[in-house]
């Protein structure tokens, strides 16, 4: 029974996100293709003697002449290959650079994550166990701030005073500067990463927070929690026993939700940081019209967001018996 469960749960998301692929690839292909940035502009820069000739033959070899839906299907077909083309800016396969540029920003999303989690988590229960008291009420302005607060300034703000001010982190790059890449140690690694992982983490720390909250509040207040406070149960206790126990499972489903946000959030804060990854070769790809790589990191994206959702929707469907039903009927 539970193999047939499965089964059928791994089928429907497959086609969801062949669906969801499908959808991303033909949209980002007609918004590259309205771009008014001319891409043989962006990779002749600022050689000189270039003439109209040569100009014409680099847009013929990529195919710029030919009909959108011609070259739509032609890339479809790469794509289906294996092929996501060659970058025009780096000079080197997309695939290449995406698992070196994803390898920067795992990392980075990894630790903002779990920063936003520890975080979010305590700073809910916190505000859930002094409900309607000062704390509660400083903690919660604080985080609605924070959801107002756009990540690239948050990153600016830190920049100036743990690097500029305090110098106790680097002001950016995922390295110490002039050093060879096999001579980097992991502390100076882990130096250069704490600041825009912290400042990623802001991102959806807040959100996490209120979420626990609301969650854990509704609890304490139940009839069950109240039954356990009359019969004489310590307030760490019911906490220990029906609070934390009741809230785990909202609060790392919403952490896996939450991908999409990081993704996201990534893009400014590795460039306000100069940090090496996928999200500052997208800002790049867009900025120098660079099609393939753009193209294949907007569907790299779409599909690491739809694991991140789908493992969310699975640990959910795992730990909560009656969610399960629910997705076994629809």
């Amino acid at each position: 029974m539970k193999s047939k469960y499965y089964l059928k749960f791994t089928g429907k998301y497959l086609v969801r996100m062949v669906t969801l692929l499908l959808a991303v690839s033909v949209v980002s292909f007609v918004l590259v293709s309205l771009s008014p940035v001319d891409p043989v502009q962006q990779y002749v820069g600022s050689v000189p003697n270039v003439s109209v000739e040569q100009r014409a033959k680099i847009a013929e070899y990529w195919g710029l002449n030919d009909p959108p839906v011609e070259r739509f299907v032609a890339w479809g077909k790469s794509i289906l290959h294996g092929d996501f083309g060659v970058s025009l800016l780096y000079r080197r396969p997309v695939l290449d650079i995406i698992k070196e540029k994803f390898a920067a920003s795992l990392a980075l999303m990894l630790t903002a994550w779990f920063f936003s989690g520890v975080i979010g988590f305590a700073v809910g229960c916190i505000m859930g166990i002094w409900n309607g008291k000062w704390q509660d009420k400083i903690l919660k302005k604080l985080c609605l701030i924070l959801c107002s607060i756009p990540t690239f300034w948050i990153g600016i703000v830190f920049l100036m005073i743990f690097s500029v001010q305090l110098g106790w982190f680097p002001m950016g790059m995922s390295v110490p500067k002039g050093v060879p890449a096999d001579q980097v140690t992991l502390l100076q690694r882990i130096h250069h990463l704490i600041l825009p992982a912290l400042t990623l983490s802001f991102l959806s720390f807040a959100n996490v927070a209120l979420h626990t909250r609301e969650k854990l509040v509704d609890v304490l207040e139940s009839d069950y929690v109240l039954f356990a406070r009359a019969r004489g149960e310590s307030k760490w206790s019911v906490l220990k026993r029906h609070g934390f126990r009741n809230i785990m499972l909202p609060a790392v489903t919403m952490q896996f939700g939450s991908f999409s946000e990081l993704f996201g959030g990534s893009v400014l804060a590795e460039n306000v940081f100069s940090y090496p990854g996928l999200g500052a070769a997208a800002s790049a790809a867009g900025m120098a019209s660079d099609v393939p790589l753009l193209l294949g990191i907007t569907l790299f994206s779409a599909l690491f967001v739809f694991i991140g959702n789908m493992l969310a929707n699975m640990i959910y469907g795992i730990v909560d018996p009656q969610i399960r039903e629910g997705y076994r009927n629809e």
